[in-house]
C-alpha cells in the first residue's frame, strides 16, 4: 500500500509541476489518425459540449467554457425548467432535455464532452455514463457524493481514456502554485499540522427531516431530481439551493468548500489517503435523537480531525477542518487585527521552521510573521494557467487524451475527493448507535452513540475497520434505473 501511495503521489506531484505547460504553450496539430482513441476530437474541430444541469452553477459553467472560441454548447438538460430559462436564452441552438440519460443517448453522435453540474448525489451516475460513451467530462466539486463513487470514477477515467477535470477552479490558480514554490524553498521546514476553516454553511442545516408534502412546482420533474436518492415527498426545504445541507443529496460544508480550501495541502504535501478521522459537532440536530439512527441534515458547525501518514514514511501530518464559523487559533506570529484567511475561509501550514497562511483557493499565500514577506522573494518555477480552469479543460479535450494536462484530472481529484468525504463519514456516523456500548437506552455523553470514537480507515479496501455501522456511508444503494459501472 505504501508503494502504491508513493507512486500515486509522485505521479500527481510530477503532473502538477509540469501542469498546463502544453495547454499554456499551445498544442501541436497532428492528424486524427495519429492521435485517435476514445473521446478524441481533432484540434482543428470545435468541441461540442453538453451540459447536465442548466441552472445555477451549470449556467455559469457553460458560459465559462465558451470563453474559448473552440467551445460550443450543443445540448443541455435540467430536471427543472425554471432553472434552465437563462441558459436556454444564452444558447438558443442547443437541444434541451429533462433526463440526462435521454440526452446522452440521443446526442451521442453530436457531442464530444459533457459538463456535470447537478446536485452532488447525481454526479457519479451522470459522469460514468458520459465516460463510458467516450466523452470527456468536467464535473463540479465535490467529484462525488460517496467515497466508493470517487474510486469508481477514478478507475473509469483511466479505463475509458477521456480528459477529465473537477470543478475546483483554485487548482488552476496562481496562488496554489506560489504556495508550492514557497514550500519548496524549505523555509517552513517539514509540515506536521494543517488547519482549514470556512464560513459555510450559508444554507439551513441542523434541521428535522421534513414530513409535510408540498405541491411540486410546475416545470420540476421531482422524480428525476431525486435520481439516485430514495423516494420521498417533495418539500420546499430541498430546493432550489438548500439541498446542500441534506445528507441524502448534498455533502454539506465539506463538499462545498473543502475541495477549494484543502486543495493546497493535498496538492503540495506528501499525503494521499488518511488512516483515521474523528469529529465533534455543534447544534447537530434539533429533533429527537432516538427517532433516527442519524439526522438527515448536517450540523451547523463541526470540527474534523484527520490523520495522514506521510507517503515518504516520515511520520504523520495532523489535519483539522472547521466549518460553520469556527476558525483556527490565531498564530502567535500574527497581529491582533491581521486577517485569518478571507471571508470564505483559509488554510494554515505549520512546519517545524515556520508557518504559511493562505486564503480560500490557496490565494494570497504569505509567510508568518507577515514582515518575512517583505524580505523573502520566491522564484517562479511552476508554469501558470493564464487561460483558467475551464478553458484549460477545453484545450486539453481538443488536444486529445494523453496530449495535455488538466489541473484536477480524476487521477488527482478522485483520491482527493475520497479524502474530503472521509470527514462526512465521521459526521454521518456521529449519532449511530454503538452496538458495543453498555448503555443503549438513553443519551449518556457518548456511550449510546459513537460520537467520541476515532474511526480507523482502511483506504485500500474503503472500509472503517473499528466501527462497522459507519460503512454504510461508504457506498449508497441507488434507486432502480441508476448505476455506476
Amino acid at each position: 500500500m505504501s508503494e502504491k501511495r508513493n507512486k500515486l503521489k509522485s505521479d500527481s506531484r510530477r503532473k502538477f509541476l509540469k501542469n498546463t505547460g502544453l495547454a499554456s504553450a499551445g498544442f501541436m496539430i497532428v492528424p486524427r489518425h495519429v492521435l485517435g482513441g476514445p473521446g478524441f476530437v481533432a484540434p482543428s474541430d470545435t468541441l461540442n459540449i453538453a451540459g447536465i444541469g442548466a441552472g445555477g452553477k451549470g449556467r455559469s459553467d457553460m458560459t465559462s467554457f465558451t470563453e474559448s472560441p473552440n467551445a460550443r454548447i450543443v445540448a443541455m438538460c435540467d430536471v427543472d425548467d425554471r432553472q434552465a430559462v437563462e441558459s436556454r436564452k444564452n444558447f438558443p441552438k442547443a437541444s434541451y432535455y429533462k433526463d440526462f440519460r435521454t440526452m446522452l443517448d440521443k446526442e451521442k453522435d453530436n457531442i464530444d464532452a459533457v459538463s456535470v453540474s447537478t446536485p452532488d448525489h447525481n454526479h457519479a451516475v451522470a459522469t460514468y455514463k458520459a465516460m463510458e460513451m467516450g466523452k470527456h467530462v468536467y464535473v463540479q466539486k465535490p467529484l462525488t457524493h460517496d467515497i466508493w463513487e470517487a474510486r469508481m470514477l477514478t478507475e473509469a477515467a483511466a479505463k475509458f481514456k477521456v480528459v477529465t477535470q473537477m470543478g475546483n477552479q483554485g487548482g488552476s490558480g496562481d496562488g496554489v502554485r506560489k504556495m508550492q514554490e514557497i514550500y519548496d524553498t524549505g523555509i517552513i521546514g517539514d509540515v506536521h499540522t494543517v488547519k482549514c476553516w470556512t464560513n459555510r454553511a450559508i444554507w439551513p442545516q441542523a434541521l428535522e427531516t421534513p414530513t409535510k408534502k408540498n405541491k411540486i412546482p410546475k416545470g420540476l420533474d421531482w422524480d428525476l431530481w431525486l435520481g439516485t436518492a430514495e423516494y420521498r415527498d417533495y418539500n420546499d426545504a430541498y430546493l432550489p439551493f438548500d439541498w446542500r445541507g441534506w445528507s441524502d443529496f448534498g455533502t454539506g460544508a465539506l463538499g462545498d468548500m473543502a475541495c477549494h480550501i484543502m486543495d493546497p495541502a493535498f496538492r503540495i504535501l506528501p499525503i494521499l489517503y488518511p488512516d483515521s478521522v474523528e469529529c465533534s459537532v455543534s447544534d447537530a440536530f434539533k429533533g429527537k435523537f432516538e427517532t433516527a439512527n442519524y439526522p438527515k441534515s448536517f450540523p451547523n458547525s463541526s470540527k474534523i480531525h484527520i490523520n495522514y501518514p506521510r507517503t515518504d514514511g516520515m511520520g504523520n501530518i495532523k489535519f483539522t477542518w472547521m466549518d460553520g464559523g469556527l476558525i483556527a487559533e490565531r498564530p502567535e506570529e500574527m497581529g491582533d487585527d491581521e486577517p485569518m484567511g478571507n471571508w470564505d475561509g483559509g488554510i494554515l501550514f505549520i512546519g517545524d521552521k515556520g508557518k504559511l497562511l493562505a486564503d480560500c483557493y490557496g490565494a494570497n499565500p504569505r509567510l508568518l510573521p507577515l514582515t518575512l514577506n517583505e524580505q523573502f522573494e520566491v522564484e517562479q518555477t511552476i508554469k501558470r494557467v493564464p487561460e483558467g480552469h475551464y478553458v484549460q479543460w477545453v484545450n486539453a479535450c481538443m488536444a486529445g487524451y494523453g496530449n495535455a494536462e488538466t489541473s484536477s484530472s480524476f487521477d488527482y481529484s478522485g483520491p482527493f475527493t475520497e479524502s474530503v468525504l472521509i470527514g462526512n463519514i465521521a459526521l454521518k456516523s456521529y449519532f449511530e448507535i454503538d452496538p458495543k456500548a453498555e448503555n443503549k437506552g438513553f443519551w449518556s455523553g457518548g456511550s449510546m452513540y459513537h460520537g467520541r470514537k476515532r474511526l480507523q480507515w482502511d483506504a485500500e479496501n474503503m472500509k472503517v475497520t473499528n466501527f462497522d455501522p459507519a460503512n454504510k456511508y461508504v457506498k449508497r444503494e441507488y434507486r432502480k434505473g441508476y448505476s455506476v459501472g
